[in-house]
């Protein structure tokens, strides 16, 4: 019996020792690099652990999965179409920070009502004849659907896929330190100076207020609108900010190699990596093509959501041309045949295993537009990255990364064939880049317990404790002013002032007593 049948066989007997939950999962948002990363946990926690998924999703699972269920949002959100690939190769709409938090808030509130009124949806919220264990959601800016967690009378764990936010910090009972913990939107490190603490001030402020004014209002507005019909049954809805409040365990998609200390609390988990397997066998054509490259191979991909087949003709032509000046074979991520002039050293794939191509002893070099999931790819199998960031976290994510000294950075707008072919030279022919990414890998790679394995223990633990509210601090209930211990000053303030007050009514009246008798000596 082979190693293989005996873990097999192994897993099935653990898995028949441990209970099995019913569990909703939650993807409102239709990104595709999203949904990469949250199969695996689907993966893990129907085909490993045993337990029963229902995913509310806008993607096919696109394989055999035992013990799953799809609710599918049809047709899916379009989001190319409201936020148009065009718009972004050509212009640096979103390089601005707040552009950046009203796109958030924008695609937030449009994609959380697009999905909710889907036909599926619809009926699934109708329905009384399900029961769940567990609710897991993305925490990607969907807060009106926690309200599946009251519905169902349920605990709720949420993973957040592209890192850290204040919100968070405030869901689970702590206040996020301004002085030190840059905003989300930022790339600023842990020893801001007087400027940079003070414009982190100003965007985390605008960020608060707008969030707590407008935002989750509008979340708020969203969940009544659409589980209007659970007040005759269960009474008065919470609000968003209340379902907030009850989450158990937030799963963050973060690392302290990226992500500097900053105040935690146990309910906050970082699970870098946790989409990360072990590298799968390569298509023939592929392996034999990175196998045979003697000068080594870089490897071009934008990600899942933007699409190298929408890049201006004339840009992509100045890419082609580099690439072909190189002695390295490149693998091209593209999505059409509509490409030519392609140079024999040049692989075109529509579509390509990324972690599997990283983790090939050829690659010397990974382009990427710096999407959070290519980041801690790149991180974990040491390899050198150019950063061409477009919107959102990839500025930031960028730009860490070459502080982290395994990384170079250019703007897709700044892309020329001096400049991209310079950029590429240096990080292929200076070692240190190299050198630092391996010691990046250990660093990523050194961890207690793998990352998917204790997010899949924190669902697990959430359950079997009903929800596991010991984990969080009273806290969470607080004021600002509670928190920081303002009313407590303000309170010792007004005695201290009462106090010398009457000090000075005394005196004064000693004083007072004292003249009149002079006067009437």
């Amino acid at each position: 019996m082979n190693a293989k049948v005996i873990t097999t066989l192994l897993v099935f007997f653990l898995v028949g020792q441990v209970q099995s939950y019913k569990i909703l999962f939650l993807v409102p948002f239709p990104g595709p690099s999203h949904w990469l990363m949250l199969k695996h946990f689907i993966r893990e926690l129907t085909e490993v652990r045993g337990h029963e998924v229902t995913c509310i999703t806008s993607f096919k699972f696109g394989e055999p999965l035992s013990r799953y269920q799809e609710v599918l949002i049809e047709p899916a959100y379009p989001i190319r179409e409201k936020f148009p690939l065009s718009a972004i190769f050509n212009t640096a709409t979103y390089s601005s920070d707040y552009n950046n938090l009203f796109l958030y808030w924008k695609m937030g509130l449009d994609t959380s009502r697009f999905a909710l009124e889907s036909q599926a949806v619809q009926q699934f919220i109708k329905r009384n004849d399900l029961s769940f264990d567990l609710v897991v959601s993305e925490q990607f800016f969907q807060e009106s659907w926690l309200m599946f967690a009251h519905k169902f009378n349920a605990p709720i764990v949420t993973i957040s896929t592209y890192g850290y936010s204040d919100f968070m910090d405030r869901a689970m009972g702590i206040l996020t330190p301004w002085s030190f913990v840059p905003h989300m939107i930022l790339d600023y490190e842990d020893d801001m100076n007087f400027l940079q603490r003070a414009y982190n001030v100003l965007v985390s402020s605008v960020d608060y207020v707008i969030r707590e004014l407008y935002y989750l209002p509008q979340q708020d507005k969203l969940a009544k609108e659409f589980f209007g019909d659970l007040v005759r049954e269960r009474g008065p809805l919470p609000s968003v900010r209340e379902l907030e409040k009850s989450i158990s365990v937030i799963l963050i998609n973060a690392h302290p190699t990226l992500t500097k200390p900053r105040p935690s609390t146990v309910g906050l988990v970082n699970i870098a990596g946790a989409h990360i397997r072990h590298p799968k066998p390569l298509p023939e054509d592929l392996q034999r093509f990175m196998d045979g490259a003697e000068h080594g191979v870089i490897y071009f991909s934008l990600g899942a959501y933007l699409q190298s087949s929408e890049i201006p003709p004339a840009k992509r032509a100045t890419l082609l041309k580099v690439f072909s000046n190189l002695k390295q074979r490149v693998i091209w991520k593209f999505e059409t045949d509509t490409i030519e002039d392609v140079p024999k050293n040049v692989m075109i794939r529509k579509w390509a295993p990324q972690n599997d191509i990283l983790a090939h002893k050829n690659v010397i070099l990974f382009i990427s537009h710096g999407g959070q999931f290519g980041t801690f790819e790149s991180m974990y199998h040491g390899v050198p990255t150019l950063f061409m960031p477009f919107f959102g976290d990839q500025h930031r994510n960028a730009l860490r990364a070459v502080r982290s000294g395994y990384a170079g950075h250019m703007m897709f707008q700044d892309v020329t064939e001096e400049s991209f072919g310079a950029r590429i030279r240096q990080l292929i022919e200076d070692r240190t880049f190299y050198t630092r990414a391996k010691e990046i890998s250990a660093l990523f790679r050194d961890t207690i317990v793998e990352p998917m394995n204790e997010s899949i223990y924190w669902m697990e633990y959430v359950v079997r404790h009903k929800g596991a509210t010991h984990l969080k601090s009273k806290a969470v209930n607080l004021s600002i002013a509670q928190y920081l211990s303002l009313d407590v000053l303000g309170a010792v303030m007004l005695v201290v002032v009462i106090f010398f007050a009457g000090v000075k009514v005394c005196c004064c009246g000693k004083v007072g007593r004292k003249v009149n008798k002079k006067k009437t000596q």
